[in-house]
């Protein structure tokens, strides 16, 4: 069984697209998703420093876009993905990325919402000092108690003792001062408190764009952030994608459920590697791969051959 995975915010590097705009047809893509997002995301994914693609507004349509591509890449049509994916999801922002291979949204459609969802998340982001941090190891009660007594969300449970912390910099820098014991925090490249209520503006922002979309179900297995469901609607799943704006990402809850499912094989797309490193201490057993360039691809379609079962649902949808 055969799950592909999209990483979040924070995964991108400089230049890490430039080896997939040879690929047949992902330079024409990257210019149409560019005049729909109002961005030069070729450059931003090519020649682009750091800081520049730290920018939520960049970062978000950037990493959606390379997800998108590379599925293209892969499979040669976004259509043919569903058939040949037992199972489908993304971390965070990486949602968009899913919903586009699942067949819930079409790419213009998945670029138009991601593009819209950086603009307001960054503009939550810069009225309020907010941050984000890892905390690493700890007893997983004591570091939830630990949060909530200094006003922190645990923006990400991530599993295998990783979350996320995310709050106003002075909560942070408490949380720093009196860690939970035996944990380690590592200060995040991010530039709010993403996943919680300080993000609210930004998910209202994104629900009017959103209510002009008309989804379609998905076409293959598609997990949820909110809970590791399953989910059979494309209009649940985009009131889900709206709303996780300002709610915790359960990645912690979608391992358990592709354990659940018995998945034997974990593909995750560019900027590849953060959800691999999860799944290797939490799938035990499963092949993992990360894709980080086109390289990878001749690997990756012996995985989708050798593990593939073959879509669960009907090919209704849209490519």
């Amino acid at each position: 069984m055969l799950v592909i995975v999209a990483p979040g915010q924070g995964a991108q590097v400089p230049g890490f697209l430039e080896p997939w705009l040879e690929s047949p047809g992902i330079t024409e893509r990257f210019e149409r998703w560019s005049e729909v997002t109002q961005l030069d995301l070729k450059r931003y994914g090519t020649t682009a420093e750091a800081e520049e693609i730290r920018d939520t507004s960049v970062a978000q349509p950037l990493l959606v876009g390379a997800g998108l591509a590379a599925t293209i890449a892969l499979f040669g049509d976004l259509a043919d993905a569903p058939a040949s994916v037992d199972a489908v999801a993304g971390h965070s922002v990486g949602e968009f990325t899913a919903a586009g291979i699942a067949g819930v949204l079409t790419p213009e459609e998945a670029m138009t919402l991601v593009a819209e969802r950086g603009r307001g998340m960054a503009e939550a982001s810069a009225s309020i000092a907010t941050g984000m941090a890892a905390v690493l190891g700890g007893d997983r009660e004591e570091v939830l108690a630990a949060l909530d007594s200094h006003g922190l969300t645990a923006a990400n449970d991530n599993g295998s003792g990783q979350f996320v912390a995310a709050g106003t910099q002075e909560q942070l820098a408490a949380l720093t001062e009196n860690p939970p014991a035996r944990a380690r925090l590592r200060p995040l490249s991010v530039a709010g408190a993403f996943h919680t209520h300080h993000m609210a503006p930004a998910m209202e922002q994104v629900r009017a764009v959103a209510e002009t979309v008309t989804p379609a179900d998905p076409r293959t297995r598609l997990l949820s952030n909110r809970d590791g469901a399953v989910v059979t609607s494309g209009h649940e799943y985009l009131d889900r994608l709206v709303a996780q704006i300002s709610s915790p990402v359960r990645w912690d809850a979608c391992t358990q459920t592709l354990a659940d499912l018995g998945v034997t094989a974990l593909i995750e797309l560019p900027p590849a590697g953060t959800l691999v490193g999860l799944a290797k201490r939490a799938l035990r057993g499963v092949e993992l791969l990360a894709v980080k360039s086109p390289e990878d691809l001749d690997r990756a379609r012996e995985l989708v051959k050798e593990h593939s079962a073959g879509s669960p649902l009907p090919p209704e949808g849209r490519a």
